[in-house]
């Protein structure tokens, strides 16, 4: 198995270049490194493209999007609600669109920094450890993710790094359910359980369903 860089602890493009559904859970556990911080992953959500209406790419490739479509390895950073950015590993083969969302972890170093990013302009709170990358947006701004990131080489061409899990976790360790937010056939997310998260692991996020659509009068 092979990464862009040589550097043996990166995770490698073959493991990247599989179904989204098969990489989520094989990710729990590896590392994310950005900017003096690392996290690693304890919950994720897996996306797949045109057949996934819950995914950015249901519709085809768009100026946004692009970098979904692959070559596998890359960052998919994307702006929700004016105000937060989130990141996605770029998986399966080039020319379908297949990504797994980051939604959780434990910063492991540079918790000074990742506490700085997190602290409340307004308040000057700053939050738990345990809460610092717990859910999407946080991850991504402990680690200081910002669309400038957008297409990042996660395998060694960038300052974005993924290094792989120490070994595939215990299939006893991995729960699934439904994808926060996100609906489903029959109007909710309990069609699509491609959430994975490490059982017991107190930076999970909480589980949120999706807001019901309002009926038009």
């Amino acid at each position: 198995m092979t990464d862009r860089s040589g550097r043996p602890d990166l995770v490698a493009v073959e493991f990247l270049a599989r179904p989204a559904l098969e990489v989520a859970p094989d990710l729990l556990g590896a590392v994310i490194e950005h900017d003096g911080v690392t996290v690693r992953l304890t919950e994720v959500e897996a996306y797949a493209g045109e057949q996934d209406p819950g995914s950015h790419s249901f519709r085809g490739p768009t100026d946004r999007n692009r970098v979904m479509f692959g070559p596998p390895g890359f960052l998919y950073v994307y702006f929700t609600y004016g105000m937060h950015t989130c990141a996605n590993v770029v998986c399966g083969t080039d020319g379908e669109s297949q990504a797994v969302l980051l939604r959780a972890g434990e910063v492991l170093t540079g918790l000074d920094e990742a506490r700085s990013r997190r602290t409340s302009a307004r308040t000057g709170q700053v939050p738990s450890d345990r809460d610092l990358a717990r859910g999407p947006a946080r991850l991504a701004k402990a680690l200081g993710l910002t669309m400038n990131d957008y297409g990042a080489d996660l395998l060694g061409g960038s300052a974005v790094r993924l290094v792989a899990p120490d070994g595939p976790p215990d299939p006893g360790a991995i729960a699934t359910g439904p994808r926060v937010g996100v609906r489903g056939v029959g109007g909710d997310g309990t069609a699509y359980p491609w959430r994975f998260w490490l059982r017991d692991e107190p930076t999970v996020s909480p589980y949120r369903p999706a807001a019901p659509l309002r009926q038009r009068q």
